[in-house]
């Protein structure tokens, strides 16, 4: 091989070896900048025992039984916390009824109450919110109530940013 295409193929491999040389990662997105409200509610959770301790010892100032948390239930009111922040709609129908969405999880309870709320960021301020309004109190004082779900939904870049919801049955 004459000593130009040796030279040619060697500058023609260095090319082509260039050419697939990793290149330098991406650029990143810009760090998404959250208000203080945003990042709070990024942080709201509750925890069951906690919320049925806090329900209970309201019930039992009125000689009320205590309710427990229950599995299913929970299941539900996440589910329907989840609705409510997937569609931005405060709503007890966004995914069915309370009676059609307790027979699609084939529960067979006599009674059932929900609560929904949103724009709350402590379980504290969600059951103060409750006790003032009159229907969602009565579902708190349900004198059948035994056992509960609750849970909390984060929707970024909505009105609200936490939607809660409560399932109580007997």
């Amino acid at each position: 091989m004459s000593h130009v295409k040796h030279r040619a193929l060697v500058v023609l491999t260095c090319f082509c070896l260039a050419a697939c040389a990793e290149r330098g990662a991406p650029p990143t997105a810009p760090p998404i900048e959250m208000s203080a409200r945003e990042r709070a509610a990024s942080k709201v959770h509750v925890d069951p025992a906690a919320a049925a301790a806090m329900i209970s010892q309201y019930r039992k100032t009125y000689a009320l039984g205590a309710v427990t948390p229950d599995p299913t239930l929970q299941k539900l009111a996440q589910a329907q916390a989840d609705a409510m922040a997937a569609h931005n709609v405060l709503s007890h129908d966004i995914d069915g009824d309370l009676t059609q969405r307790f027979d699609a999880a084939h529960l067979v309870r006599a009674t059932a109450v929900e609560n929904v709320s949103a724009g709350y960021f402590s379980l504290a301020d969600v059951i103060a919110g409750w006790r003032k309004s009159p229907p969602h109190n009565a579902n708190l004082l349900s004198p059948k109530m035994q056992h509960l779900g609750i849970a909390t939904a984060y929707a970024p870049g909505t009105r609200y940013l936490v939607y809660w919801a409560l399932d109580m049955s007997n």
